[in-house]
């Protein structure tokens, strides 16, 4: 049942029933505890599947293309292609990944706003053709160096999050369109649509009734130019609830009616990344050391008792690792304590840092926690997306296990869809799960 970011083999325990993620989180502490308190992630592929089956309830009319640079384990990009979906890859090495597969190249776009020239090379040689682009430069790039490019107009949208235009350090302004496509036909370069992004930070729905009808206006435009507009691509921000889903649905599904009707041969497609693994990935860190610092002002989350002490508490994983995109946002989980306590044990005001002694290597700044000892174990879920890049060389990191997970139940909705692992996952290898803990195993080891 283990497996590594780079294995090409890996198994897949199938839970039985009443067997369940909580289990086997029990299970690998226990493991782990004994072998050397490794941090590890524990994958349910079974939510990867019921985020398609959410997906096709509510936007079947938008395809999916999944953003792998969000999360390129090899079981979450084979479990997608077996769903079905396209991939919006970033470079080289993901258009390489994906089309391992077999994932054919008409499912493949290739999204960097900045493209190296032996990468535009290289996706000209395998022939994925669908790219985006939003200035001359790139323009002129792809021009040169891919013949049989199919470019998408990537127009910014106006999130103003925080008052600021928060979206338009990528894509091109409506009025600049004009330009990209006298340009693109100069030069030669087909121009096939439109792509835009709205951030899944943007609360504001009218976002997406302005970016669907600047997109509406660039088709028009192309069309001045004999350009054959058939692909839209309303970009990513999808958080992964079922509430967020329905709200953009709600809003973009009359719009898309009127601006780009079914019949119309305009193809509608998204780039969800987040939305199918955030759920999917639970991460297990242990404490490896802890400090008590003295208490002098009021904590900012509850307490204000001078003599109480505060707590820093040091893991094993950190911002140079799985904790990466907590330097460039805020973390999107809360740490949930392993071990049993009391309820009515006191909880101190604590934080959490990774191992690195890094002053940028904080994971929480305030928290409430009762006091916890070195060799304890804290749980983070919702740690599937942007959790999987190369680590770090900071204190010798090491690279977290990996151990999928999928309940009978949701392996048989699979098999309903006519997906096998037979047919169509040629490297999965599933195996009924061994665990068995007993109730002196389960010592400490229930959250």
């Amino acid at each position: 049942m283990k497996g590594f970011i780079d294995d090409a083999n890996y198994s897949v325990g199938l839970l039985d029933e009443g067997t369940n993620l909580g289990n086997v989180i029990d299970n690998y502490v226990y493991e782990h505890t004994l072998t050397g308190k490794n941090a590890f992630f524990v994958g349910d592929l079974g939510k990867i599947v019921k985020k398609h089956s959410q997906w096709q309830n509510i936007v079947a009319q938008i395809k999916p293309f999944y953003t792998v640079k969000c999360n390129s384990t090899p079981a979450v990009l084979e479990i997608l292609a077996a769903l079905g979906t396209g991939f919006a890859c970033s470079n080289k090495t993901e258009m390489a990944l994906v089309q391992e597969l077999g994932v054919s190249p008409e499912n493949i776009i290739y999204i960097s706003p900045c493209k190296q020239v032996s990468q535009i090379k290289y996706a000209a040689k395998v022939g994925v053709n669908i790219m985006t682009c939003d200035n001359e430069v790139e323009l002129k790039k792809i021009a040169r160096n891919h013949p049989n490019a199919k470019v998408l107009l990537h127009i910014a949208t106006e999130d103003n999050i925080g008052g600021e235009e928060g979206n338009m350090k990528f894509g091109t302004t409506l009025k600049n369109c004009r330009h990209l496509l006298e340009c693109a036909k100069e030069l030669d370069v087909q121009i096939i649509g439109v792509k835009f992004h709205v951030s899944s930070a943007c609360k504001e729905s009218q976002v997406y009734v302005h970016a669907l009808s600047d997109a509406r206006c660039v088709f028009d435009m192309a069309g001045e130019f004999g350009f054959t507009m058939n692909m839209l691509d309303i970009g990513g921000g999808f958080t992964g609830t079922e509430f967020q889903l329905e709200e953009v649905n709600h809003v973009i599904s009359p719009l898309l009616d009127v601006y780009f009707p079914e019949g119309s041969g305009i193809k509608i497609i998204s780039e969800p990344g987040s939305y199918y693994v955030s759920s999917a990935f639970t991460l297990a860190v242990n404490i490896i050391a802890k400090k008590v610092v003295e208490n002098k002002f009021s904590s900012g989350v509850g307490k204000t008792g001078s003599d109480e002490p505060t707590f820093m508490y040091y893991m094993n994983d950190g911002v140079y690792g799985s904790f990466a995109s907590k330097l460039s946002e805020d973390l999107n989980t809360i740490p949930e304590v392993h071990k049993k306590y009391k309820e009515d044990e006191p909880l101190f005001t604590s934080s959490l840092w990774g191992p690195s002694c890094d002053e940028l290597d904080q994971i929480v700044e305030n928290c409430l926690l009762p006091e916890l000892n070195v060799g304890d174990w804290l749980i983070f879920d919702n740690m599937g997306a942007d959790s999987f890049h190369e680590p770090s060389a900071f204190n010798d990191f090491q690279r977290p296990a990996i151990y999928y997970m999928m309940s009978y139940s949701d392996w048989y909705e699979m098999q309903d869809a006519g997906i096998t692992s037979d047919t169509m996952m040629k490297n999965f290898f599933f195996v009924p799960s061994c665990i068995q803990l007993s109730q002196e195993d389960n010592f400490s080891t229930e959250a």
